[in-house]
């Protein structure tokens, strides 16, 4: 007597976003060889990422985004922010080669559900993603530990003069940091230029930096270290 056969499960469909061609491939195949997850859809930039996010429902509009924050031409920390503002009950899940203890709480904060940095064994890449689809934040166990230890002690005093920048000014430094130009910040961010020099010179006073090109040297280091 044979047994009722298991009904097939839902597949969740997932956009990728990352701007190297080589990550968005790989990830893509590494989905695609589960039963459930089917990658629909992969960008390279912000843009591609929302077109890809207006899909009507039913034609394959992403359930879940796997985002970098480090994207050639975008802030993928205002992607985050974008998403999901846009779409509250996407799953997203920040993979980056950014260090967790500066960048996963203000990832989290952004809005994302989860934070990984590449480095990560796979098997650690498909327990994220299963976490944050069964509706859970996902951070690894020492980013746990932190965030623990933040919420018991609330009034903690910053970790290093770069943890005493407001989340705005974390992200120009980000972008300062990744080459672009004043105005092409306030282009982004979708503020206005003089906004972004007021922001910048509370950067510059709060890291004890002298003048533009200083704050420019400091950010790319920065970058480059992570």
């Amino acid at each position: 007597m044979h047994g009722k056969s298991a009904s097939p499960s839902r597949t969740t469909q997932i956009l990728i976003v990352d701007d190297h061609p080589i990550i968005r491939e790989g990830m893509t195949h590494l989905l695609n060889l589960q039963e459930d997850l089917h990658v629909c859809c992969a960008a390279g930039s912000a843009e591609e990422a929302l077109a890809a996010m207006n899909r009507q429902p039913g034609m394959g509009r992403p359930e879940m985004a796997i985002v970098d924050i480090s994207l050639q031409s975008d802030s993928g920390l205002e992607l985050v922010k974008t998403l999901r503002h846009r779409y509250p009950d996407l799953a997203i899940l920040v993979l980056s080669m950014h260090d967790e203890s500066l960048f996963a709480e203000r990832a989290l904060r952004a809005g994302a559900n989860g934070y990984l940095m590449k480095l990560e064994a796979t098997e650690h890449v498909m327990s994220a993603i299963r976490e944050v689809l069964a509706g859970n934040i996902y951070v690894s166990a020492a980013m746990h530990e932190k965030l623990a230890r933040a919420l018991t002690v609330p009034h903690k005093k910053p970790e290093g003069p770069i943890g005493s920048l407001s989340e705005r000014e974390f992200e120009i430094l980000h972008l300062i940091g990744l080459g672009f130009s004043t105005r092409e910040i306030a282009e982004k961010l979708k503020r206005s230029v003089k906004t972004i020099e007021a922001h910048q010179a509370n950067i510059k006073e709060k890291l004890n930096i002298r003048n533009s090109k200083e704050l420019m040297r400091f950010a790319i280091q920065w970058i480059e270290s992570q």
